[in-house]
């Protein structure tokens, strides 16, 4: 059945204006983003088979279209590239608007405020990637510098990369953070080992590793605290 054929009260657009956006369901609110179908399948159809790409169990969760190609995006009927390329952008600004609206200004007392800063933007991440809070004496956040993306081993990052940023803005503090992409936070030893060592390389140079926290889905693990 075509959206036109719909009762006014069942289509996508009405019921969004009438009833607000939390009303739709999922389908609905990317068959608003698609817009159009074909002669064959109502926009509301075609966000089902896109729906249908998930895997995961959670057939809930929406992060997955996180992880589609345009590309795969475009081998569904009635999907061509300026539709995936809005689907992508969607996806992007999704990302986005988790972000904290100011980092700068935020103090940091314990490994939650850290998984509350960062986690919003890693959790979506697929590639492991590493990050180093730069604070100053009273543990406000001056800086967030990347320093991995997309590597294979984080036990490969070298204290260098993590301290380089501290050592030009003289700062007296740092946290390490990096992500698991498969949402399981707990630490592997190659984690513990790279924290002892750039642990030990800040003291030298008379910084303070505050702690290494991984970002898991939902869940976060501070080493230094068990330590």
């Amino acid at each position: 059945m075509k959206i036109k054929e719909l009762p006014l009260s069942e289509r996508p657009y009405e019921k969004l204006e009438k009833y607000g956006a939390e009303s739709l369901s999922n389908a609905e609110l990317l068959a608003i983003i698609i817009k159009t179908g074909t002669k064959e399948e109502s926009s509301i159809s075609i966000a089902q088979r896109i729906l249908n790409l998930n895997k995961s169990v959670r057939t809930e969760n929406l992060r997955f279209l996180q992880e589609i190609a345009i590309e795969e995006f475009m081998q569904i009927k009635g999907i061509g590239k300026v539709k995936a390329l809005q689907l992508k952008a969607i996806c992007e600004l999704t990302k986005r608007i988790s972000r904290p609206i100011d980092n700068k200004k935020s103090i940091i007392r314990t490994p939650k405020d850290v998984a509350n800063l960062l986690m919003p933007e890693l959790k979506y991440e697929k590639r492991e990637v590493a990050k180093v809070l730069i604070l100053n004496i009273k543990n406000v956040v001056l800086r967030i510098v990347d320093i991995s993306l997309g590597g294979s081993n984080f036990a490969c990052i070298e204290p260098k990369d993590v301290l380089s940023e501290a050592i030009k803005m003289q700062a007296p503090k740092i946290i390490l953070i990096h992500n698991h992409p498969s949402g399981d936070a707990t630490p592997s030893q190659g984690d513990y080992r790279v924290t002892d060592r750039i642990f030990d390389a800040a003291q030298l140079l008379g910084i303070e590793l505050l702690d290494h926290i991984i970002l898991g889905d939902e869940n976060y693990e501070s080493l230094l605290s068990k330590k």
